[in-house]
């Protein structure tokens, strides 16, 4: 979470636009880095703090403020910062206001590419922190910098996460251990089965012994009215699939499945070797046995 901060903007910092006498079209964006409650709060503040500056200013149009929760390694996965920019070649914007670069993107390239795209548009963009403009005749420079450590700061804590994590996977200490799937439920002491579902399991297994095919069981499961995980009358055969080859039926864990390749990208991708696994065994009381895991899944 980032660290709480309380700043304030004196009255001249936010540029004058030439010819003040004509109405400027004016957005605003902001952004916090996580979906919890806290920086959910101080989106909510953000937001009306820029609503109401915009509003209050003379000659002023507001024309939108956008914001959103989440990474700010990629434009590419940021909707509303996407809407803005599209708003801007449509020539409905003057001037952006934001709290800072690293609200704008902590991706060099990404920020100086829709940097000169708003330049070429005509756009004015102020950051509040720095005290910038980007129309001012050095800031691209002082840009590519500023952003260059913003990406240093992220492409070093993204290390230091993933080698935290490695270090949890292989002392058998890491938080994922113990993350619920169908089946069980958190307990006192970790994963605790949870018997209504545990008897769906059992059923689930013993028909995919039989030899019913994924099909087949969902139509069975549906004719029991026995809802999915998720709630859902009937059963995909992912959701079957992933049952039955999740080896925490069987009482053990394994750990890093995925990995983050790209550090900007953020995107998990499925572990097929390229790294290190990790088995942890007995974790939990198991539903099946590894006996009938194992049969089940040979035959597949």
């Amino acid at each position: 979470m980032e660290t709480r901060e309380v700043y304030h903007i004196n009255a001249n910092k936010i540029p004058v636009m030439n010819d003040p006498s004509a109405v400027k079209k004016i957005a605003a964006y902001c952004r916090v880095s996580h979906d919890n409650d806290d920086q959910y709060g101080s989106l909510e503040s953000q937001v009306t703090y820029y609503t109401n500056l915009i509003n209050e200013t003379p000659m002023w149009e507001n024309v939108g403020v956008y914001s959103e929760a989440g990474s700010g390694r990629s434009i590419a996965k940021r909707k509303e910062f996407k809407k803005l920019l599209a708003k801007c070649r449509k020539k409905k914007v003057d001037m952006i206001i934001t709290k800072s670069i690293s609200r704008f993107s902590r991706n060099t390239l990404d920020m100086l590419e829709v940097c000169f795209e708003l330049r070429l548009l005509g756009v004015e963009v102020f950051f509040q922190k720095e005290n910038m403009k980007l129309s001012s005749p050095d800031t691209l420079m002082h840009l590519e910098i500023l952003s260059s450590f913003a990406q240093e700061e992220i492409r070093s804590r993204s290390q230091d996460i993933k080698l935290g994590v490695k270090h949890s996977f292989a002392n058998g200490t890491s938080g994922y251990i113990n993350f619920t799937c169908y089946g069980y439920q958190k307990g006192k002491n970790g994963l605790e089965i949870n018997k209504k579902e545990a008897k769906v399991v059992v059923t689930i297994f013993d028909l995919r012994l039989k030899g019913y095919s994924l099909g087949g069981i969902s139509k069975v499961l549906q004719k029991k009215k026995i809802p999915s995980p998720t709630g859902k009358e009937i059963w995909s055969r992912e959701t079957l699939n992933k049952l039955l080859k999740n080896e925490k039926v069987c009482g053990n864990v394994i750990l890093q499945k995925t990995y983050v390749e790209d550090y900007l990208q953020g995107n998990q991708i499925k572990n097929k070797g390229e790294m290190a696994r990790y088995m942890v065994k007995n974790n939990h009381t198991p539903i099946i046995s590894t006996e009938l895991f194992n049969a089940v899944n040979l035959k597949q």
